[in-house]
């Protein structure tokens, strides 16, 4: 019998200002709602980010993140393309927008929402 070593994605951040900006968006939702973030096929570099806010609950294999007000869940499946990153919120010349810092991203486009792996 050999022991076989599972590999465990690094887990996601997210700011101090992505948690103000989503408990502030979320503030004006119905109670119950949170973020949630995917990534999906398509965009100009093969997979986007997508944000949809959703009225549920954390499903068994979701990754909950929990910051004062700001509840933002990332299915396993994107956590695949995802570990490791940090979920910010910019607000500069260029406008408003949350960017993902994605250590797995080989490639993205000008737009910040669409990557390579």
């Amino acid at each position: 019998m050999t022991d076989v070593a599972l590999a465990v994605s690094p887990s996601v951040t997210l700011s101090d200002r992505a948690a103000k900006r989503v408990s502030r968006i979320l503030s004006k939702e119905p109670a119950g709602t949170v973020l949630r973030i995917s990534v999906a096929g398509g965009g100009c570099s093969g997979f986007q980010y997508e944000y949809n806010l959703v009225q549920e609950h954390a499903a068994e294999d979701d990754l909950v993140l929990q910051k004062g007000d700001a509840t933002v869940l990332i299915d396993s499946m994107s956590l695949e393309f995802m570990g490791g990153s940090e979920i910010d919120f910019v607000d500069d010349l260029v406008g408003q927008s949350f960017q993902i810092k994605n250590p797995n991203a080989v490639a993205s486009c000008g737009c910040g929402t669409s990557f390579a792996v």
